[in-house]
C-alpha cells in the first residue's frame, strides 16, 4: 500500500512539474500591489484567450541583474522578463536574451508601429534585441501663458531658453530652477539631457570620448540656467515646489509631474492659487521633450525605456504569444499599469497608426483623484510628449557602451565639476580639462 502511494505521489508530482514547465514564467519589476494586481488580471485574460497560464513573479529592480545572471547559470531563466534599457545589450551579449525571437516579435508587430528611438536603443547589429514596451522622456516644463504674453518662442533650444530666462527673470520670478545638488541622481539625469541636446557624448566604441567645444558650450548654457536659479542645493523637490507656486517659468522634470500639476495628488498640490485640487496650472503648462543646442540642430530627448525580453531558456512560441498579446490586444491594459509614466512606444497598428496613443491618452491618471490626460491637456501637448520617444537617446546605447556610460554618470564627477564652474571656482576651459582627465580613468 505504501509503495502504491509513493508511485501515485510520484506520478502526481511529475504531472504537476510538467504542467508548471509548460506555463510561462514572467518576471516583472512592477512590484507595487496595485500594479501586480493589474498584471495578474492581464495574465488571466491571456490565459482565457490562449489556454496558456502565466506565472507573474515580482522581482525587485535592484535585484534583477543578479537574479538573471544566477538563473542563466542554472539554466532556469523565466520565459519573459520586463526590464530596463541598461540590460538589453549586455544580456544580448551574454546570451540571456533570445535576440532572434525578440526581433521576430518586433517584425511581426511591425517596426514602423514603434517609436524609432526605442528601437534604436535596443539594436544589436541589424536586429532588435528586446521588444520595447513603454517609456518616458524627461521634459522641459514651462508656462506657455507667460511665454505667449512675452512674445517668446517655446523652449526648444538653448537660444530660446536663454532668451526666456532673460525676459522672465524678476524679483518675483526665478528664470529657471536648474539641478545643482551634486549627489542627487536628478542632477545627473538633467545634466545628461542638457549635454545630449548639444551633441555631447562621453563614450565611443571601446572607450571614452575626448571633449571639446560642444561640452564647453553646454556647460556655459548650464551655468546660465543655474545662475537664474535660487541659491543652494537644488534638486527635484525645489524645482517642483517653485514651479507649483508660480515662482519660475521653466524647470526640467519627468512626466510623473503631469497628474500633480492638475491637482490630483494631495501630497504634492499646486500652490499657484488657493485651491490645491485646481487644474489651472496644468492648463497653463507646456512640455518640450526634444530640445537642441548649437552643436546638435536635431536635438535630443533623454529617455527611460522598458522592454520585454524573451530569454534563452524560454518556451519560445508561448513567450512570443504572450508578448504579442501584451503589445497588441492587451496593450492598453499594459499601459494602464501606470499611464503617467508609461508612454506608448507602439503608437498604433495596421488599422489605425495612432490607436494606442489615443487609447493611452484617455486612461485615468492621478492618486487621490483621477482624470484622463485628454481632460487635462490638449492633443498637441499629448502628441508632443509622446513624440519625444522618436528621438530618445542615452549615452552609450548606440555604441554598446551603456555600462561604461552608467559608471561615468554614477561616479558624479560631471556634477561636481559642473558645480565648481557654476560657483565660479574654475573657468569653463578648466572644467572641460578636468572632465577629460576624469574620463580617462574609464578607458
Amino acid at each position: 500500500m505504501f509503495k502504491k502511494t509513493l508511485i501515485l505521489l510520484s506520478a502526481v508530482t511529475f504531472f504537476i512539474n510538467n504542467v508548471a514547465f509548460a506555463d510561462i514564467k514572467f518576471w516583472t519589476t512592477e512590484t507595487q500591489p496595485a500594479r501586480m494586481a493589474k498584471q495578474e488580471d492581464m495574465a488571466k485574460a491571456f490565459e482565457a484567450k490562449t489556454g496558456i497560464a502565466v506565472e507573474v513573479i515580482p522581482i525587485d529592480e535592484k535585484e534583477l541583474g543578479k537574479r538573471a545572471t544566477a538563473a542563466a547559470a542554472a539554466g532556469d531563466l523565466p520565459d519573459v522578463i520586463y526590464h530596463t534599457l541598461q540590460y538589453v545589450l549586455p544580456w544580448a551579449e551574454a546570451g540571456i536574451l533570445d535576440v532572434d525571437a525578440n526581433n521576430d516579435v518586433v517584425k511581426e508587430l511591425g517596426k514602423k508601429t514603434f517609436a524609432p528611438g526605442a528601437l534604436n536603443m535596443a539594436k544589436k547589429g541589424t536586429k532588435i534585441a528586446a521588444v520595447p514596451v513603454d517609456g518616458w522622456t524627461q521634459m522641459i516644463v514651462y508656462r506657455k501663458d507667460l511665454f505667449k504674453k512675452a512674445g517668446l518662442e517655446p523652449p526648444t533650444s538653448y537660444e530660446n531658453i536663454v532668451k526666456a530666462v532673460e525676459a522672465l527673470s524678476s524679483d518675483d520670478m526665478f528664470g529657471f530652477v536648474a539641478a545643482t545638488k551634486t549627489d542627487e541622481n536628478f542632477m545627473s539625469q538633467v545634466l545628461e539631457h542638457v549635454l545630449l541636446a548639444n551633441g555631447v557624448n562621453v563614450v565611443k566604441k571601446g572607450g571614452v570620448q575626448n571633449q571639446g567645444w560642444k561640452l564647453k558650450r553646454a556647460l556655459e548654457f548650464y551655468k546660465t540656467i543655474a545662475k537664474a536659479s535660487p541659491e543652494g542645493e537644488l534638486y527635484w523637490k525645489q524645482s517642483r515646489e517653485l514651479y507649483f507656486a508660480g515662482k519660475t517659468p521653466m524647470i526640467i522634470w519627468s512626466p510623473f509631474i503631469m497628474d500633480e500639476l492638475a491637482g490630483l495628488r494631495d501630497s504634492a498640490p499646486p500652490t499657484i492659487n488657493n485651491d490645491p485640487t485646481s487644474s489651472e496650472l496644468a492648463s497653463k503648462t507646456g512640455f518640450i521633450t526634444n530640445f537642441s543646442g548649437p552643436g546638435n540642430k536635431k536635438g535630443a530627448a533623454w529617455a527611460d525605456v522598458r522592454y520585454f525580453g524573451i530569454t534563452a531558456d524560454a518556451d519560445t512560441d508561448e513567450a512570443k504569444q504572450f508578448i504579442m498579446y501584451s503589445m497588441d490586444e492587451g496593450y492598453t491594459s499594459t499601459l494602464s499599469i501606470a499611464p503617467e509614466g508609461k508612454f506608448p512606444v507602439r503608437r498604433g497598428n495596421s488599422t489605425d497608426p495612432e490607436a494606442f496613443t489615443k487609447a493611452w491618452s484617455k486612461l485615468p491618471v492621478g492618486v487621490d483623484r483621477k482624470a484622463a490626460l485628454t481632460d487635462l491637456y490638449s492633443a498637441d501637448v499629448i502628441n508632443n510628449i509622446v513624440a519625444g520617444l522618436d528621438t530618445a537617446s542615452r549615452w552609450g546605447v548606440k555604441e554598446g557602451e551603456l555600462s561604461r556610460a552608467s559608471k561615468i554618470i554614477n561616479s558624479q564627477f560631471l556634477n561636481r565639476i559642473t558645480r565648481l564652474y557654476i560657483d565660479d571656482q574654475i573657468d569653463v576651459d578648466e572644467a572641460v580639462d578636468m572632465i577629460n582627465t576624469a574620463l580617462k580613468q574609464f578607458n
